[in-house]
């Protein structure tokens, strides 16, 4: 496996191991509703009474999906996981967000002096990081306020953790972007999407 310094040119493409139960959900337009309706059975398999939450779930996951596309976003990972009855909630969204949309840096220093400006939330985290064989990456951790609206009802802050790790030899940046709406077991999802984070190679 070639480290993030071994390339003199742009990699084919990147992998990152997610754990078994992240559904991947599909973003290209002419394949995503069938994947769509796939995980909903799947969420509500056995559940006969609530088509309406079925229904609300599908929305949900269009929105998120044909947001996700608009920004560059290549992949889409869902958390299927739970704890007896209780949901894992999680996503991974993996975006290369066009040229124009990012200071003409290739350095992780530069575009965390960047990012750390008078914007940067209240208790957020923002530091440079090593990858095991992706190389350094701005790491940022911040905690929203809910939106019940735009989130089935959730109540609760949502933790964000995002990568951003320069591709070898081309300017361009590619975006891990993690989420979980489990406040209460933040630190330990975060700690899961730090160690997907670490599994990020190129080829």
């Amino acid at each position: 496996m070639k480290v993030a310094d071994e390339f003199i040119s742009p990699p084919e493409d990147y992998s990152v191991i997610v754990p078994d139960g992240w559904f991947q959900l599909p973003l290209d337009p002419d394949v995503r509703d069938r994947a769509i309706v796939a995980l909903a059975e799947r969420t509500f398999h056995g559940v006969d009474n609530a088509p309406h939450l079925k229904k609300e779930l599908m929305q949900d996951l269009q929105r998120k999906a044909k947001e996700a596309y608009s920004v560059g976003g290549t992949e889409l990972y869902l958390s299927t996981l739970s704890i007896g009855k209780v949901p894992l909630a999680s996503s991974l969204l993996i975006s290369i967000p066009a040229a124009d949309e990012w200071p003409r840096t290739s350095d992780v220093e530069e575009l965390a002096e960047h990012l750390a400006g008078p914007e940067l939330a209240d208790g957020a985290e923002l530091g440079v990081v090593q990858l095991e064989a992706a190389g350094k990456a701005v790491r940022y951790r911040h905690c929203s306020d809910p939106a019940p609206e735009a989130q089935l009802g959730n109540r609760l802050p949502t933790t964000s953790v995002t990568y951003y790790v320069p591709v070898p030899a081309t300017g361009r940046w590619l975006m891990l972007s993690f989420s979980t709406p489990l406040d209460p077991l933040a630190d330990q999802m975060v700690e899961l999407f730090d160690a997907v984070a670490g599994t990020l190679h190129w080829s």
